[in-house]
């Protein structure tokens, strides 16, 4: 198979980035800050950011999942996105990093959009599972790696008929095309790649966009 992509140097995505990006003050802000952050590569490009607002406004989603929220800029731009009737529920572990998502939340005014929910994901997706089965429009997965099968197959039962299951670092830096590298958190991303590509509940797509984006529609 022949190489059908151009390479994206660091040349071309300043170009794309000042042709095309459109990142809100409120945005910029709040990835400003987090570039401060030990963890800050964490956070999502924001590139990969627009994108899914893009994708959200387009399916005009009123009830979105993101699973691993971090400080907050994926949540933050597709609330910015989306109507007002929109909720965004944010599945994290951590009161340190949301709470500077709730304060860019709130100064970009757009807080009364999310329930934030700190808990382990699992234990918050099996309370959904309760009443929220086939309702939510997108759910994007961007937490531990060892467990993006359950999360995935959490996320697609609460997914509605034609909504969208959005998992990222899905390249993982490019190991999971390594053979050497066979941790934990590789061999999870390395499996549920496979395992998507035979799925027939979903139709599939790969967006090598940031780590690497799978977008996952539900039949």
């Amino acid at each position: 198979m022949g190489k059908t992509y151009l390479e994206m140097t660091d040349d071309l995505y300043e170009y794309c980035s000042d042709n095309w990006l459109r990142e809100s003050p409120e945005l910029k802000a709040l990835r400003q800050e987090t570039a401060g952050l030990e963890m800050a590569q964490m956070q999502i490009s924001p590139d990969q950011g627009q994108f899914m607002a893009f994708l959200v406004k387009m399916i005009n989603a009123q009830k979105i999942l993101e699973v691993g929220t971090f400080t907050g800029y994926s949540a933050l731009a597709m609330a910015q996105a989306t109507d007002d009737k929109t909720r965004i529920i944010c599945c994290d572990l951590s009161e340190e990093w949301t709470s500077i998502a709730k304060r860019h939340w709130e100064q970009a005014a757009m807080n009364h959009k999310m329930d934030l929910r700190l808990a382990p994901a699992l234990d918050t997706l099996k309370t959904l599972e309760k009443t929220e089965l086939n309702t939510i429009d997108f759910a994007f997965i961007d937490a531990d790696k060892s467990n993006y099968d359950a999360y995935f197959e959490s996320c697609l039962s609460l997914v509605k008929s034609g909504g969208i299951v959005a998992i990222d670092n899905v390249f993982w830096g490019g190991w999971v095309a390594d053979d050497s590298q066979n941790d934990d958190d590789t061999l999870a991303i390395r499996a549920l790649n496979k395992k998507l590509k035979s799925d027939d509940r979903i139709d599939l797509s790969i967006v090598p966009i940031g780590d690497g984006l799978t977008l996952a529609r539900k039949k």
